[in-house]
């Protein structure tokens, strides 16, 4: 990729990004996102077959990002800290992770973050569980109850919305806990 892919690659990111503040991303057409980033509708398609693959690219960064905080979750070591500074991430970028979670899109993203959090997990180092439990069912539940966690919070009334620290203390409670098995 060149520097002018891109860099129109980064303004139809962003401009993905801009607009989902405002609006879903079922309403936002591609016109829309071309005329936001400020490149022609046929240069999105050059770069796009679909929005959908736009939020696709754009996911795979978040979803990245998210699971690098999320994973430290499945240590012993702090995992109520790891739980607020992943709602802090999830906070900070709302609208997207609503688009993702909620949209006509989020059971794909879903089996793509849970793709994504085995392969991870497959690569870290240390004995089986004791228990019998498979460590890749570990990962899948507790990857699993936390975007359920996410988006149950995400769509709540801003007004009724629990703050992060009781959300993070919740999930840590409900998931992750008895999953990493954490007194």
């Amino acid at each position: 990729m060149d520097a002018r892919q891109a860099r129109t690659r980064a303004k139809l990111l962003e401009a993905l990004l801009s607009l989902l503040e405002r609006e879903p991303f079922e309403a936002i057409t591609v016109r829309a996102l071309a005329a936001a980033a400020g490149v022609g509708y046929a240069t999105f398609f050059r770069h796009y077959p679909s929005k959908e693959a736009l939020l696709d690219d754009l996911a795979a960064d978040e979803i990245a990002e998210l699971l690098g905080r999320a994973m430290p979750l499945m240590s012993v070591k702090d995992s109520g800290r790891a739980c607020v500074a992943l709602f802090d991430f999830v906070a900070r970028r709302k609208a997207l992770w609503r688009a993702l979670l909620t949209g006509g899109a989020a059971p794909i993203l879903r089996a793509q973050f849970i793709d994504q959090a085995r392969a991870i997990a497959a690569g870290f180092a240390g004995p089986p569980p004791d228990d019998g439990c498979p460590v890749d069912l570990r990962v899948t539940f507790a990857t699993s109850a936390t975007l359920e966690i996410i988006a149950w919070w995400l769509g709540q009334d801003e007004a009724e919305a629990l703050p992060t620290e009781r959300i993070a203390a919740i999930l840590n409670r409900l998931a992750i806990t008895p999953t990493v098995g954490q007194g």
